[in-house]
């Protein structure tokens, strides 16, 4: 499934988009939420770790495993590899970051799991795990049928590009859910903080809108972007 428009160009915006929101991420959560830390006592400075974590491994670093199959100038095989291997990635770092947001509510006695944000991210980061796994196992290692891949790839593609588009949105509702607690212990609402917040979500957005359309979009006529079995 593709629609108009070359693929790489879409590509291009989309990185450029996706330097913007990792610095952006990390200057809110360094300078303006004070660093971040596995060990400390400002438990704060460990639930730091989790929009750094989430956003450049699920959202950014995920984004790229999508891209790579119809913006990379390679072969086939070699594409086959940066997608599964910029996926673990993504779902590691995913992990992490979950893992991070539990221990500071631990260390801090907060309540796990009492928000949306919460739920969903635990569903998106297993549906997310299936999907890498049910791909290793049809498409890289041991491969399935010539049959059950042909049969699979439309759904895995659409399935990955639904978690995908639901991670954009789940990342969304968390700078909603942190910028209102904030926004309750006195941020000031107009302030540089605040709107940093703001726009690292827009850009957030606007990074998932340029990897979907690339997704979606006219790959270099010369490569073959089926998937086969290495």
């Amino acid at each position: 499934m593709a629609i108009g428009g070359k693929a790489v160009p879409l590509s291009f915006v989309a990185h450029a988009l996706a330097v913007a929101g990792a610095v952006m991420v990390l200057v809110w959560c360094i300078y303006f939420l004070g660093g971040l830390a596995w060990e400390a006592t400002n438990k704060a400075l460990i639930f730091n770790l989790h929009p750094v974590l989430m956003l450049i491994g699920l959202v950014i670093i995920g984004g790229q495993a999508i891209m790579s199959y119809k913006s990379l100038p390679l072969r086939k095989e070699v594409k086959k590899v940066i997608h599964l291997v910029l996926h673990a990635i993504a779902l590691i770092l995913g992990i992490i970051g979950i893992y991070a947001a539990f221990k500071n509510h631990n260390e801090s006695g907060i309540a796990n799991l009492y928000s949306l944000h919460s739920w969903l991210g635990i569903v998106l980061i297993s549906l997310y795990g299936i999907q890498w796994i049910y791909g290793f196992l049809i498409f890289f290692y041991p491969g399935g049928t010539l049959g059950l891949r042909s049969a699979s790839l439309p759904w895995h593609v659409l399935f990955g590009l639904l978690v995908y588009v639901l991670v954009v949105g789940n990342a969304e509702l968390g700078f909603l859910e942190k910028l209102t607690f904030l926004e309750s212990s006195g941020l000031a609402k107009y302030g540089a903080e605040a709107l940093l917040v703001n726009f690292t979500a827009i850009v957030t957005i606007l990074y998932g809108v340029f990897v979907v359309m690339t997704a979606l979009s006219q790959p270099p006529p010369e490569e073959d972007y089926g998937y086969s079995a290495i």
